[in-house]
């Protein structure tokens, strides 16, 4: 690569190097970029305490509750793989402004809603957004840190507010439900989503594009292929996998993915290279990124349910409870940048994801009469523990030697396959839940004791997930 000496005014050329920014300018534009990823993750969940009073205010039906949450990870997962490429071609910092003003517009409208189908377009709106800010976090974070130990520092905290992130939205969710209104949880993006779009331009460096045309085929049958798997396997959640529309979304969506896969392998300048999966570690990871948020998505949805359910916790109690997880993972965050350049990802994976492990064990023996501490508590410091070091290495393992023009679909596809993998898991488990409890009230059991087996046998199948993952992590390279 040329090392030209340019005026300052002039435009880089694409095919030059990346500047390390300024120790103050790179920290104001990681502290924006991390800003934004923790804001468009906690949306997946932050809203999972606040739904029994959205349902009392806006006349919800039982049924359509879930699309609050549904039509928020459907327009996500579905549109990540497109929004990390068009990153790419169109200017990633551009494409990050403009998903996160249309984030925080939906969120800032989604908070005066006063009907069901007001607040679902809202969320519908702010998953559009999120879908076109998310993979540039990752990609904008890549060409902002260039030098090997700064990268991984940040990519490190991405990573962690990443997974740290569905933890924290119930915290917030909870606080904000309690003291003020469920609408301040939508309310509360409007602020950091304001200030991303005044500052991100000043201080987050814009990358030198790649021009290429856009790979129409390819978009379409990824867009389609990941919303259909994504809608699929939150019907079966809802309706159960006898259901013909469950099995006619998880078909189609086999068969999208499926041709998109095939359009990719013969395109020139394709969507998703698939030349990312010919690494072994990132090849790896990315399927560790798949199973970990179907074995964890367990821990958050049915422990919600548990302690509010079952224990009688209040919203704020809820989200609070939930406070041991999120601290043992941003701890974490500080830790691993330190620890991956000396023990490598394999051994990371290999402490953290028997951790894991033995939380949703743990969980197994939860009863109606478990007390918070040890019961609760153990378990949940444990899974925090297991995701921190099983979990927050995986973002820099991915975009390790990612070439630039492929940074915005690297991140994209790491993004997807956590959506994909928490959607997979929420129905696996809900479903698996439904049976336990339909065949132990068959047998006499009462209301309370039913639904612990349900959760309880829930917990048991996420292990069966966990289990995976760790057999998939010990194909990682060793050094």
């Amino acid at each position: 690569m040329s090392q030209q000496t340019l005026p300052t005014r002039a435009l880089p050329p694409t095919d030059a190097p990346a500047r390390e920014a300024p120790p103050q300018r790179a920290g104001l534009a990681l502290a924006i970029v991390l800003t934004c990823q923790l804001m468009l993750i906690v949306d997946a969940t932050v809203m999972n305490v606040a739904l029994p009073r959205i349902q009392a205010d806006l006349g919800f039906s039982p049924a359509g509750l879930s699309w609050v949450m549904t039509a928020y990870s459907l327009t996500f997962g579905g549109l990540l793989l497109l929004g990390g490429r068009i990153g790419d071609i169109y200017g990633r910092r551009r494409i990050f402004v403009t998903g996160v003003a249309l984030f925080t517009v939906a969120s800032l409208l989604g908070g005066f809603a006063t009907s069901a189908a007001w607040l679902i377009v809202a969320r519908l709106a702010q998953g559009v957004g999120a879908a076109l800010a998310g993979p540039s976090t990752v990609a904008l974070i890549t060409t902002t840190f260039t030098e090997t130990r700064a990268r991984l520092r940040a990519l490190s905290l991405l990573s962690g507010m990443a997974s740290a992130g569905f933890a924290i939205g119930l915290i917030v969710g909870g606080i904000l439900t309690q003291a003020v209104s469920w609408r301040w949880v939508l309310f509360i993006n409007v602020p950091f989503g304001l200030a991303a779009v005044l500052l991100a331009p000043r201080f987050v460096r814009e990358p030198e594009r790649h021009p290429a045309r856009l790979d129409i085929p390819g978009a379409v049958t990824a867009t389609a292929g990941v919303a259909a798997l994504v809608g699929g396997f939150t019907r079966a959640a809802e309706e159960g996998w006898s259901d013909p529309w469950t099995a006619a979304l998880l078909g189609g969506g086999v068969l999208l993915v499926a041709g998109f896969l095939a359009i990719e392998a013969r395109t020139r300048q394709p969507m998703l290279p698939l030349r990312l999966f010919r690494d072994r570690n990132r090849a790896s990871a990315y399927a560790v990124f798949l199973l970990g948020p179907a074995a964890g998505m367990s821990t958050f949805f049915f422990l919600t349910q548990f302690l509010q359910d079952l224990r009688g916790f209040d919203a704020l109690r809820t989200g609070l409870a939930f406070l041991p997880m999120a601290g043992a993972m941003f701890v974490l965050t500080r830790l691993v940048p330190r620890l991956l350049p000396r023990v490598g990802m394999r051994r990371m994976a290999l402490t953290g994801i028997p951790l894991m492990i033995l939380a949703l064990l743990w969980f197994t023996r939860l009863t109606p009469d478990t007390a918070y501490f040890p019961g609760v508590f153990g378990p949940m410091l444990l899974m925090g523990l297991g995701m921190g070091f099983g979990f927050v290495p995986l973002t820099p393992t991915i975009m390790a030697n990612v070439p630039p023009q492929d940074a915005g679909a690297a991140g994209g596809a790491m993004q997807t396959m956590q959506q994909t993998g928490a959607s997979l898991g929420i129905a696996v488990l809900v479903t698996v839940f439904g049976t336990a409890y339909r065949n132990a009230a068959a047998g006499g059991s009462a209301t309370v004791d039913a639904t612990m087996h349900g959760m309880t046998t829930a917990f048991g199948v996420a292990t069966g997930f966990a289990v995976v993952a760790l057999l998939v992590a010990t194909t990682f390279r060793k050094r």
